[in-house]
């Protein structure tokens, strides 16, 4: 995020051509065909300034400029391209959505940069996979579409930023730069002390993927809401019939780990609200959370808290 800061003075304008042409011009003029002559120094870096860019205008409260700079950046080739990328090297890059798709040749992924439009854009329903859990249960994945999963990455482009921004302080799951390790040392500072806290409640969002209200994702989430609704709304296919989605955000999106993120940011806030700063730290008071696990600390059990 430091990065994004110091690069945030330079112009919006996304401008980028293949590594066979020395000309600049804007995205949407691109018309390159080589996956391979991508230039990815250049993408990232045309990337991280317009992130850089929404990181400012968040922190100033200027939210016309940072919907006016996600659109710029989601219609932007380097967006688009480096969207592809991630979903077409990472771990699930060789398992199909409903229709059977994966792009696994540099001709696909170039095309499917030109195939990211908004206008016209529809989701299609998810594949519903089961993968076992550790107590013997079983977590149901929705799996989208190559296409829909490239969606969802170039929007968390645009949304990444924002989420960082204003991210509650302790928050480690799912997030640029953090991992379990930093959870762990948090907890361990916290209580590898002879005055740390007594009393340490740890505690489980029972389905929180499952149960995230689409109402309130579409009043809150500051993203597109005709491109959010579709990812919401899509269903899924499970034993060939078509079942509808009427609440959260399928686990298996590129997207729905910063939708859930955002979903539970503020409640550390919420957790410490009442108290004053001498108050919380006589209290012990504390929270550490990876996405829907968290744990609280403080000096004494309060009943019913």
């Amino acid at each position: 995020m430091a990065v994004m800061k110091q690069m945030a003075t330079v112009a919006d304008r996304d401008t980028l051509r293949p590594s066979n042409t020395n000309s600049m011009t804007g995205a949407s003029s691109h018309t390159g065909e080589a996956w391979h002559d991508i230039e990815w120094r250049q993408v990232h870096r045309q990337v991280r300034r317009l992130q850089a860019r929404i990181v400012q205008a968040t922190q100033a409260g200027r939210w016309g400029k940072v919907k006016a700079l996600q659109r710029l950046l989601t219609r932007s080739f380097s967006g688009k391209a480096l969207a592809v990328k991630r979903v077409t090297e990472n771990q699930g890059k060789r398992t199909p959505g409903i229709d059977g798709q994966t792009w696994s040749t540099p001709a696909a992924k170039m095309a499917a940069v030109h195939q990211l439009r908004q206008r016209g854009y529809q989701a299609a329903p998810l594949r519903r996979l089961y993968i076992p859990k550790a107590n013997g249960q079983q977590r149901p994945l929705g799996i989208p579409t190559m296409k829909d999963r490239a969606m969802q990455a170039l929007y968390r482009l645009a949304l990444d930023p924002i989420a960082e921004t204003t991210a509650d302080p302790h928050s480690y799951g799912f997030r640029t730069g953090r991992s379990t390790a930093d959870a762990i040392q948090r907890c361990f500072e916290l209580l590898n002390k002879p005055a740390s806290a007594q009393w340490i409640l740890e505690g489980d969002i029972q389905g929180c993927f499952d149960h995230i209200s689409h109402e309130w994702l579409l009043s809150h989430i500051p993203i597109e809401h005709h491109i959010l609704q579709q990812w919401l709304k899509a269903g899924y296919l499970e034993k060939q019939h078509l079942l509808a989605t009427e609440a959260g955000t399928p686990q298996g999106g590129v997207i729905s780990p910063v939708l859930a993120n955002i979903t539970l940011d503020g409640l550390e806030q919420t957790l410490t609200h009442g108290y004053s700063a001498r108050q919380k730290q006589e209290a012990k008071v504390h929270l550490v959370r990876y996405a829907d696990d968290f744990v609280r600390h403080e000096a004494r059990y309060v009943h019913g808290a």
